[in-house]
């Protein structure tokens, strides 16, 4: 009991920490960049939680992304909605859409899963590109950062920094509460050893279901907020190559950790923005430096330090999760435990 409750108030004093430099940055950096970076960090976190978690690769999470993003605008732009309003419309219409596609994919798995997820993005593309209200190649631009609850204002840099950093660390805290709930452990059960978990009772189709549409919402949050930061809306947001970036981003910060996606989204955005005045060149070097830490890194960034410093301390090693491969073995006690937590509660 005693470890237990050490263990929480070093999580709780780390977290403040976090907080503490996250709202001292902008003193150092440029406010724009590090909230496009908050933006970015809470995409890839919402499609770590289905891929590091339930093990379900979907290279369609750009649709959920994108057409937030273009209804937050509208809202925003054309309705005059309040931006938390705006954020909550995107994020409500990426809910709906993730129920969607959700029921369509889910029925399929691995490379077959991925395959769908991109078909039904490309069809989101493509009503984007035609719909009257996203104005096709113009995107929509222009759009209000207006006043939060209609008294303060977000058109300063570090007030709009410091609402996405509000809106970030919610979705953070979501994130975590669910991978540390009981629905947690059943995904990571799903994730490592589907017929065993499926053994002690639990619907998968229900569970990964579940997951899609919580991971397609928070996607659609950090839209949505990416809407407010840069005032547009473009096809860029829902086009398929959206998709491969925060695959990109999940994969170089390390999959199956919390800190992992955030370190990734910060790495390929500061890529992005330094290297901007070489053009083309930037997306060599990008994977230059995605193969270069698959090589050296095979559980990313993150998970490599994770993993070196638990074998440091002589702890027990944990297996790399690199999404929906093979079973290791280690699930049964996952759903084991979860199974005993839902009795109890």
């Amino acid at each position: 009991m005693a470890t237990n409750t050490s263990s929480t108030w070093q999580g709780w004093a780390k977290f403040a920490v976090a907080v503490a430099v996250l709202i001292a940055l902008p003193h150092v950096l440029y406010p724009v960049f590090l909230a496009k970076v908050l933006c970015f960090a809470l995409f890839a976190a919402a499609f770590n939680l289905l891929l590091g978690y339930a093990g379900l690769l979907s290279f369609g999470h750009a649709a959920f992304f994108g057409f937030a993003a273009y209804v937050s605008a509208h809202t925003a732009k054309e309705w005059g909605f309040t931006p938390e309003l705006a954020i909550l419309a995107g994020t409500l219409v990426a809910a709906v859409l993730g129920v969607l596609m959700g029921l369509l994919a889910i029925r399929r798995q691995g490379i077959y899963f991925a395959m769908v997820t991109l078909a039904l993005a490309q069809m989101v593309f493509f009503i984007c590109v035609q719909a009257p209200f996203t104005h096709g190649e113009d995107g929509i631009q222009g759009v209000p950062r207006g006043y939060f609850l209609g008294l303060f204002s977000l058109e300063s840099n570090f007030a709009i920094y410091y609402f996405v950093l509000a809106v970030f660390l919610i979705g953070v805290i979501i994130i975590h509460r669910t991978v540390h709930s009981p629905f947690g452990q059943v995904l990571k059960s799903i994730r490592e050893n589907e017929p065993r978990a499926i053994s002690l009772g639990y619907d998968a189709d229900r569970y990964k279901l579940l997951a899609f549409i919580l991971s397609a919402t928070l996607a659609g949050m950090a839209g949505s907020t990416k809407v407010l930061v840069f005032k547009l809306a473009s096809l860029t947001d829902v086009a398929w190559q959206m998709s491969g970036e925060v695959v990109l981003m999940t994969m170089l910060g390390g999959v199956g950790t919390m800190l992992g996606p955030i370190v990734g989204a910060s790495i390929i955005v500061t890529m992005q923005n330094y290297l901007a005045e070489i053009g083309q060149l930037t997306l060599i070097i990008q994977g230059l430096v995605f193969v270069f830490c698959v090589l050296l890194f095979r559980r990313g960034i993150v998970g490599e330090i994770k993993h070196w410093w638990t074998r440091l301390r002589g702890g027990k090693d944990e297996p790399a999760h690199l999404g929906p491969s093979g079973s290791t073995g280690l699930s049964d006690g996952d759903a084991e435990a979860a199974h005993a937590q839902e009795r109890a509660s």
